[in-house]
């Protein structure tokens, strides 16, 4: 019976709750402070362009190559993306916001490039690239 009773002191510890109320209760466990989640802030077409400037510019890099693990050269894109001046003012990407864009685009890139490939398979004789792209 005891535990009947620690229940009932925890509902009314809780507060009274005005079920037609439009707003979201906060509980004692919740403070609006606490909210670990971040305002989502949308790509530009200029930030897009950066990132992939800055993937192309650190892949190609003939100096370090391929001789890096995947966390050191996503490290580096990060840095030249963040250091363009054609982003003063602005916030900066983390590491997972570039690589989430990257991988956004890289999965379009290849979807286009394959659908491009095919239609260049079915080219028939006397059409150039132009001219299939218009088909």
């Amino acid at each position: 019976m005891a535990s009947s009773s620690s229940f009932a002191n925890l509902l009314a510890s809780q507060g009274s709750v005005d079920l037609d109320s439009l707003e979201t209760p906060l509980f004692s466990s919740q403070c609006p402070e606490e909210s670990s989640v971040k305002k989502r802030k949308k790509w530009s077409v200029k930030e897009t362009i950066i990132l992939i400037g800055a993937w192309l510019n650190t892949n190609k890099d003939s100096i370090v190559s391929n001789e890096q693990k995947g966390g050191a050269f996503w490290k580096r894109i990060v840095k030249y993306y963040n250091s363009s001046p054609l982003l003063v003012g602005t916030v900066p990407r983390e590491l997972g916001q570039c690589k989430q864009r990257w991988a956004r685009i890289n999965d379009l890139v290849c979807k286009f490039a394959g659908c491009y490939d095919m239609a260049l398979r079915k080219q028939r004789s006397g059409q150039n690239d132009n001219s299939e792209m218009l088909s």
